[in-house]
C-alpha cells in the first residue's frame, strides 16, 4: 500500500482523489492534502469524508512550504502534482530529493530549463516521474495507433492534425490562470502538449525543429473593443449583462464550494471576463514540426470554435488513416442561457444532422476502397473508459501494453518540446530546434 499525497486542490486532483477513495483504496492511501489555499483543502477532506469514510484526521494538510516536511513525517511515497503548471518543475524536484516518486499532470513543466532541471534530479536521485496522458488509453486514439504500428498505411510521411475547443471549453482557458502565458506556456504548451504526445506516441518519433504562427485574435480586451462588444459582466458571479462567455459559479455547487466560497483566502478568481484586460495566451495557433525520422505534422489549434473535436490524418507510403472526433456539435445561446451540445444529451437535444457528435476511423490503402474501422469503448468513465485504464496503470503499476502507452517524464519532455520550441518561435519568427534550447529530447 503507498502513501500518497496531493499537491494542488483544484478541480484537477479529484480524479485521483476519487480513485484512492474507490477502485484503487487498497492500493493507495491518501496521507496528505498541499496547497496554498486551505479552505479548497477543506472542501476535498470533507467529500472524502462523506463519499469515501475517510477520516480527515488521517489526512496531513499543509501548504507547498511544508512539503518535505509531510512527505519525511508521513513517510509519502508518491507525490501526485495538480497545481498550475509554472509550479510544476520546483515540486517535482523537491519531491524527488525528498525521497518520493512523482505522478505529474500534464505538462511536465513549461520551458527548458525547468525540463532540463527535472530531467537531472531523475538522474541524481534514480526516482520515478509518471506523467498523466489519458488520451493514449481513449480508445479511438488507441485504436488509430494499432493501425499506424501495424505497418497497414506503410512508413508515415506525415500527419495533420486539427483541434479546435468551443465557446464553452475554449472560453474557460481564459477565465483562469491560463490566460496569462507565463502561468502555463500558453496553449501550446498546457493544451497541445496532449496533442503533440498523440503524434510522438502514434509514429514513434520525436520533434526536431519546430515553427510555429498565432496570436490573441478573438479573446481579450483589445479584440473585444475592436469588434464593438457592448458592455459585459466583469464577473460570472455578479448581476449585469448576461454573454455567452460568461461564467457564473453558482450554477455549479462543485465550483462554487471550491473557488467562489474559497476566494477570500488569497483572491483567485475563477470566472474572469474572457475579455477583460490581461489575456496573453493565444488562441489561434499553427505549427509545423519536422520529426528526427523524417515525418512532418501540420497542426492548428483554435479556443472559439462553435463545435468541439479533432481531426487527424497520417499519411503513409501505403495508404492513410483518418479519425474525426466530434465531441461537442455546438453551443447555443438564449435566455441567458447556454446549452452544450454533447453526447450527455438526448438524442433530441443533441440531434444535429450536419454534425452528428461522435467518432469515426477511416483506412484506405493505395488503389484499395475506405474501410471503417470499429472504435469499442473499453468500460465507463471519461474518454471511452480510457481514464480508468490510466488510473490502473497509475495506481496499481502498467502491465504489458503492446502500444506502450503508460508515460514518464522522457515523454513528458518530448510532448512539451514542440510547445516550448513554438513558443520561441512565435517570439522570434524563425523555426528553432530543442537541441538549441538544451531540452532534454528522450529518442
Amino acid at each position: 500500500m503507498k502513501r500518497y499525497a496531493v499537491v494542488g486542490t483544484g478541480h484537477r486532483c479529484q480524479m485521483f482523489l476519487d480513485a484512492i477513495g474507490s477502485d484503487h483504496r487498497d492500493e493507495a492511501t491518501l496521507a496528505a492534502l498541499i496547497d496554498t489555499n486551505p479552505g479548497r483543502i477543506a472542501v476535498h477532506l470533507d467529500r472524502m469524508a462523506e463519499e469515501f469514510g475517510v477520516d480527515p484526521a488521517s489526512i496531513a494538510t499543509g501548504g507547498p512550504e511544508d512539503l518535505e516536511k509531510i512527505i519525511a513525517e508521513q513517510k509519502i511515497d508518491r507525490v501526485i502534482v495538480t497545481t498550475p503548471d509554472y509550479t510544476h518543475a520546483d515540486i517535482i524536484v523537491r519531491s524527488l530529493e525528498a525521497g518520493a516518486d512523482v505522478v505529474s499532470e500534464k505538462p511536465l513543466t513549461i520551458d527548458a530549463a525547468s525540463a532540463q532541471a527535472i530531467a537531472e534530479a531523475v538522474e541524481r536521485t534514480g526516482r520515478d516521474v509518471v506523467v498523466t496522458f489519458n488520451y493514449r488509453y481513449s480508445p479511438r486514439n488507441s485504436a488509430l495507433k494499432e493501425v499506424i504500428q501495424s505497418g497497414e498505411i506503410g512508413q508515415v510521411t506525415s500527419v495533420a492534425f486539427e483541434w479546435v475547443l468551443d465557446t464553452a471549453h475554449g472560453a474557460d482557458y481564459f477565465r483562469r490562470w491560463h490566460r496569462d502565458k507565463k502561468n502555463s506556456g500558453g496553449l501550446l504548451i498546457h493544451k497541445a502538449s496532449h496533442h503533440f504526445d498523440l503524434v510522438n506516441w502514434w509514429i514513434d518519433d520525436v520533434p526536431a525543429r519546430v515553427y510555429a504562427a498565432g496570436g490573441v485574435k478573438f479573446y481579450g480586451a483589445e479584440n473585444a473593443d475592436a469588434r464593438g462588444l457592448g458592455p459585459r459582466s466583469p464577473r460570472g458571479t455578479h448581476d449585469g449583462p448576461h454573454s455567452p462567455y460568461e461564467l457564473d459559479l453558482r450554477t455549479d455547487p462543485r465550483l462554487e464550494k471550491l473557488y467562489l466560497e474559497q476566494e477570500h483566502y488569497d483572491g483567485y478568481l475563477r470566472d474572469q471576463d474572457v475579455f477583460a484586460p490581461g489575456v496573453t495566451t493565444e488562441d489561434n495557433l499553427s505549427v509545423v514540426v519536422t520529426y528526427a525520422g523524417g515525418p512532418s505534422l501540420s497542426y492548428s489549434l483554435n479556443a472559439h470554435s462553435p463545435w468541439e473535436g479533432y481531426r487527424v490524418a497520417v499519411n503513409g507510403t501505403e495508404g492513410r488513416a483518418e479519425l474525426t472526433v466530434v465531441e461537442r456539435s455546438g453551443v447555443l445561446f438564449a435566455d441567458d442561457h447556454v446549452t452544450v451540445l454533447d453526447p450527455s444529451f438526448t438524442a433530441d437535444e443533441s440531434a444535429d444532422p450536419l454534425r452528428p457528435t461522435g467518432e469515426r476511423l477511416l483506412v484506405q490503402k493505395h488503389f484499395g476502397r475506405a474501410e471503417e474501422r470499429a472504435i469499442t469503448a473499453v468500460g465507463p468513465g471519461g474518454h471511452g473508459g480510457g481514464d480508468r485504464l490510466l488510473l490502473q496503470d497509475v495506481f496499481a503499476g502498467p502491465g504489458e501494453d503492446p502500444l506502450g502507452r503508460p508515460s514518464d517524464w522522457g515523454d513528458g519532455v518530448n510532448a512539451i518540446a514542440v510547445g516550448i520550441c513554438g513558443n520561441v518561435s512565435l517570439a522570434e519568427g524563425r523555426p528553432v530546434t530543442p537541441e538549441e534550447l538544451s531540452l532534454p529530447i528522450r529518442r
